[in-house]
């Protein structure tokens, strides 16, 4: 199937819910508004074989963050993408329809604050335990500040 061919494929079959661009051969981007997310990647699996999740990535634009779920088949590789407000990090879980993204959901969470509603197993998966809350690495406001350092055994 052509990249053509698929866009109209996927326009028929998820209508309005989502936004398609094809910016490279093999390659479609597809934006969906959160509350749909759930819904896309559910029918993306049944009707179009979508099962390997490579990934979920985010960025922090300051006010907003996008959540990049990256899918890949044999022909195609698909990037679906979603845009959250910064004051509300909240998405829906896909661990339910996508096993293997629990691992992802629970990265985003840990680096971004991102809260993943509806994840089987929300515990922390990067970050140490001890790990201070409301400190997310990979936000733009976030400021490393170094520990102070100790030498055992140094002086005083």
């Amino acid at each position: 199937m052509t990249d053509a061919e698929l866009i109209e494929k996927l326009k028929a079959d998820l209508g309005d819910r989502v936004e398609i661009a094809n910016p490279a051969r093999r390659r479609l981007f597809l934006k969906v508004a959160p509350e749909h997310l759930v819904a896309v990647v559910t029918r993306l699996r049944d009707a179009f074989g979508l099962v390997f999740l490579s990934t979920i990535s985010g960025v922090d634009f300051g006010a907003t963050f996008e959540i990049i779920y990256h899918f890949s088949t044999p022909e195609h590789d698909y990037n679906l993408r979603t845009e959250i407000p910064k004051d509300r990090p909240h998405v829906d879980s896909i661990t339910p329809v996508i096993p293997g993204a629990i691992l992802y959901e629970r990265e985003i969470q840990d680096m971004f604050g991102i809260v993943v509603d509806g994840i089987p197993d929300g515990r922390r998966l990067v970050l140490p335990d001890d790990w201070p809350e409301g400190q997310f690495p990979l936000r733009k406001d976030w400021t490393f500040v170094r520990p102070e350092e100790v030498i055992p055994g140094g002086k005083s």
